[in-house]
């Protein structure tokens, strides 16, 4: 359909827009339809002041704005009628009485002028089909030859006023052609706010569905950034290390309280022969087990207590074998802290240790 000329809506210009669809090319501008409008308001003048000027009725109607033009672009019927009459053509209403006694078949017809309130459009046969040319549709509508006359009938039922055209049209080279071929249309070209407010319909949603895909796929695609990726992997990895922290910290309380707990250990021993198991790779059953541990402190307490009575001494502290108490020099609630209780713990164990180690040896 590129051979039709078609005009879009600019402004209010409609009369402008029907003119040219209708003759099928730029023949009427704004200025010429204006300068038609003024010399329709002043040939209404003259005949108002064939009255007498100074009557009533001339005052108000100079008071009064021109019913053939407006600011906006409008144009009325006269001044359409005007227009065409340079072409030699004639606007027929096509309800008329005058017309309808002549039972003339729609579809006999070339053309159509359709006015609705301050809207024209034309409607005219190129070839062997008709066209709708309003100037609010993207494009040409096709009009089949049986839904013409419906066409027309709903356009009347809808308030419009339809007029007829008569008279030879000026040649053109969409009618020429369509006399040889004939067009198919496939979809109805869309109105021009239709077709704007359908692509912002779509992005809307496609915007709506790449939000619900973000959101329940935040790391697949390519809208993930790499700078993205790489602080969620950071964020995890610190996350795996506060989960390990905790857990040793919560293995270190274990193992202070155990050896601040006189009567546990053996308990604490028992860790501390595990740990060190796992530190120096040497298998646990290659240390003595608890109760053999608690003998040999037991004992090598004996045996401190009874040089000390030869000597005609109390035993001092500090030659006691550590332990849990007297290791850490003061009781749970004290003013040490965890890490001065934790290396003292350590020092208490290494060296019951090493103790039984040399116990072992001598046997």
């Amino acid at each position: 359909m590129e051979a039709i000329f078609h005009e879009r809506q600019e402004g209010s210009l409609c009369a402008q827009h029907c003119l040219n669809n209708l003759l099928q090319g730029e023949y009427f501008s704004p200025v010429e339809l204006s300068s038609i409008a003024q010399q329709l308001d002043e040939e209404e003048r003259m005949r108002m002041a064939e009255g007498g000027v100074s009557s009533e009725e001339y005052r108000t109607f100079l008071q009064q704005p021109s019913g053939n033009m407006d600011d906006s672009g409008f144009f009325s019927i006269q001044v359409i009628s005007n227009a065409l009459k340079v072409w030699g053509l004639e606007l027929i209403l096509f309800n008329s009485p005058e017309y309808q006694r002549l039972g003339i078949d729609p579809i006999n017809e070339r053309s159509f002028i359709c006015n609705y309130k301050e809207h024209w459009f034309t409607v005219r046969k190129l070839g062997k089909q008709w066209f709708n040319l309003n100037s609010l549709l993207m494009g040409p509508e096709l009009i089949s030859d049986t839904y013409l006359a419906l066409f027309l009938a709903q356009l009347q039922q809808e308030g419009y006023s339809i007029f007829v055209v008569k008279g030879d049209l000026p040649d053109c080279e969409a009618d020429q052609l369509l006399q040889m071929i004939q067009v198919q249309q496939m979809q109805r070209p869309k109105l021009i706010g239709e077709e704007t407010a359908q692509s912002r319909d779509q992005r809307v949603q496609k915007t709506d569905q790449e939000q619900a895909l973000d959101i329940n796929h935040p790391f697949g695609g390519t809208g993930m950034l790499d700078e993205d990726e790489e602080n969620f992997q950071r964020a995890l990895a610190l996350s795996r290390q506060e989960i390990d922290m905790e857990d040793e910290e919560a293995d270190l309380r274990r193992a202070i309280q155990l050896s601040m707990q006189g009567g546990h250990r053996s308990e604490f021993s028992d860790s501390v022969l595990q740990n060190m198991s796992q530190s120096y790779g040497t298998p646990q059953s290659e240390y003595l087990s608890s109760e053999e541990l608690r003998r040999t402190r037991q004992a090598y307490f004996e045996k401190q207590q009874q040089q000390s009575q030869k000597q005609g001494q109390t035993p001092d502290i500090c030659d006691k074998p550590t332990t849990s108490s007297n290791a850490l020099g003061t009781d749970p609630g004290g003013d040490m802290s965890e890490e001065d209780m934790l290396q003292a713990a350590m020092n208490m164990s290494l060296e019951t240790v090493r103790n039984c180690l040399n116990t072992e040896e001598k046997k």
